[in-house]
């Protein structure tokens, strides 16, 4: 009888198991059934890589916002199932942002007249279209991406002329003294970037959106001068970079505007917490209340560079747009040696290196920057903390781009994933071999456990 009834039982359990194995089984289904329902109707996405790399950085939701009115996008590409994913999965990424991005596929077998109209030449290439003007895109990067749009939401040209012949920073140039990579990141956010020579065109042409005068190395002439003078006063926008007592022959222009410089070159023991030991440099870690730097919390880095000062002059509105810590102070002395303010030859900190102006001119503003250093801006120090961003601002403010002011101008994150070959072999042997090896050695032993039981 106890034989019977261990039987049953055994029955009974082996049934039970297979019951609830059907139940689970129709658990795993329902609900497999359910997410692919709710996927269809939902969508929820997470991107957990480094620096978010699948995710748009800061710089093109902010690009996105600015731009008011639809964005058309056709694609160029044949129908292959690789191009257009990377296309789509590129400006999908943006239609998550800005609903009324609408991007459209077309076959260039199929169009050759289209191509040769809209000036198609590459397989796969972009034309974005925004407030009647075009973009052409080959690149899918988000960096390239995001300054095509920022060209698209300029408003009218903008050209940026800089002052050549004698020795001013080079804007197009590559040596320490130059400023070529500056010039780089404008030139792909839409700014037209030209030089002039007035020894040559004698006057600045009307179309000039802002002239930067770069530290020039040698006197200006007295034209030259004259013509300068004569853009500024009729209402033309101005970047004045200076150095240390380097007026150039350019006083006519600062009595002008009310400026003087403060003798020597400011030097500041607060960069020592900054890891920084040369004296003469500044850091900057406070800003005014200006739409130049409203917002901006960057530390930015100014080598040898001059205190200024500003006089009240009629129709100018003037803010100092950045200064020294208290503990600064203008150097008249020699740089050299362990130095300390002198009470009689140096003056004392906080020190102005930096002055917006602007006023009114019939149904326009004009605007003038002038700092008392370049270097911030040239190749060597552009990478320095905030000294990129703050360059940017400072040209879009002077542009009168004031809703592309507060856009960083560092756009894309972290998008490469650099391995060594070592580390590119180890991933490769674990997937290949080590897994595959992991799992067959695991089921042994499950095996190996239940043939016991």
């Amino acid at each position: 009888m106890s034989k019977e009834h261990t039987a049953r039982s055994g029955r009974l359990a082996r049934l039970f198991e297979t019951l609830q194995d059907y139940l689970t089984l129709i658990l795993i289904v329902v609900i497999a059934g359910l997410l692919a329902w709710l996927s269809n109707r939902y969508e929820v996405s997470s991107d957990w890589t480094h620096a978010g790399r699948h995710s748009l950085s800061e710089t093109s939701h902010q690009v996105l916002d600015a731009m008011q009115g639809p964005l058309q996008i056709t694609a160029y590409a044949k129908d292959e199932k690789p191009l257009r994913l990377r296309i789509s999965t590129l400006v999908g990424r943006y239609q998550k942002r800005k609903s009324d991005i609408q991007l459209s596929f077309v076959n260039p077998d199929t169009a050759p007249g289209v191509l040769r109209e809209k000036g198609i030449t590459v397989d796969g290439e972009l034309l974005l279209q925004f407030a009647g003007k075009t973009e052409h895109l080959t690149s899918y990067s988000e960096q390239s991406f995001t300054n095509a749009l920022q060209r698209l939401v300029r408003s009218e040209d903008k050209w940026v002329v800089f002052l050549q012949g004698h020795g001013e920073r080079n804007p197009f140039g590559k040596a320490n003294h130059d400023v070529g990579q500056w010039i780089t990141n404008l030139a792909s956010r839409g700014l037209t970037i030209q030089s002039i020579n007035l020894a040559k065109a004698k006057t600045i042409p009307d179309n000039t959106t802002v002239l930067v005068i770069a530290n020039p190395l040698i006197d200006l002439l007295a034209g030259e001068v004259a013509a300068i003078r004569d853009y500024v006063n009729g209402g033309g926008n101005l970047l004045w970079l200076l150095e240390p007592d380097s007026m150039m022959g350019l006083e006519p222009l600062a009595a002008d505007l009310g400026l003087k410089q403060i003798p020597g070159t400011i030097a500041d023991p607060t960069a020592r917490a900054y890891g920084v030991n040369h004296p003469t440099i500044s850091i900057i870690t406070s800003y005014a209340s200006h739409p130049v730097t409203e917002g901006f919390n960057f530390v930015t880095v100014f080598p040898e560079a001059a205190g200024l000062y500003l006089q009240a002059v009629s129709g100018w509105q003037a803010t100092g747009l950045l200064q020294t810590a208290k503990e600064a102070w203008s150097e008249g002395g020699k740089l050299e040696g362990n130095i300390s303010p002198d009470g009689d030859t140096d003056i004392k900190g906080p020190l102005t290196i930096a002055y917006a102006l602007s006023r009114e001119q019939a149904d326009t503003q004009q605007r003038i920057i002038i700092t008392g250093d370049g270097d911030f801006l040239a190749n060597p120090y552009l990478g320095n903390s905030g000294n990129l961003d703050l360059g940017y601002r400072m040209i879009n403010w002077l542009v009168s781009e004031d809703k592309l002011i507060d856009i960083p101008a560092r756009t894309a994150n972290d998008v490469d994933l650099s391995l060594s070959r070592t580390s590119s072999m180890l991933i490769a042997f674990g997937f290949l071999l080590g897994l595959p090896l992991v799992l067959v050695i695991t089921g042994i032993r499950v095996w190996l456990v239940r043939s016991k039981l």
